[in-house]
């Protein structure tokens, strides 16, 4: 495995912050390596937004042997004012997520919607 993810410039859709839960969302005892080769961060950043999203109660976690287990807080409302007066919650950004990654992966003629799908 090994090696620094290559590096992005520009901006993007989503967040470091958002990828980072997603994937906790996804595995609650994901190692720290494991976040960061899937997000395709340094396992510095991933730590730094760990840390931060616990700082800020998003993200709580408990020692389990010689790893950790995360517990997201699906309730907590999101941090921007336009989604925090929508009632944004953590929960509703991952569902978006998820249900996103559910429909890239859903196999052809599963009767899932298609981009030409969509309206």
């Amino acid at each position: 495995m090994g090696g620094v993810p290559e590096p992005h410039t520009g901006w993007t859709f989503i967040t470091n912050h958002a990828r980072v839960l997603a994937t906790v969302a996804e595995d609650q005892n994901a190692r720290i390596r494991d976040i960061a080769a899937r997000c395709r961060l340094t396992e510095r950043a991933v730590q730094k937004i760990i840390s931060e999203l616990e700082q800020s109660g998003f993200l709580s976690h408990a020692r389990e042997g010689r790893g950790n287990a995360y517990r997201i807080e699906p309730g907590k409302i999101l941090r921007h004012p336009a989604e925090a007066e929508a009632g944004l919650t953590v929960a509703s950004l991952l569902g978006l997520l998820v249900q996103d990654e559910a429909h890239r992966a859903a196999p052809s003629g599963s009767g899932a919607h298609t981009d030409g799908d969509r309206p």
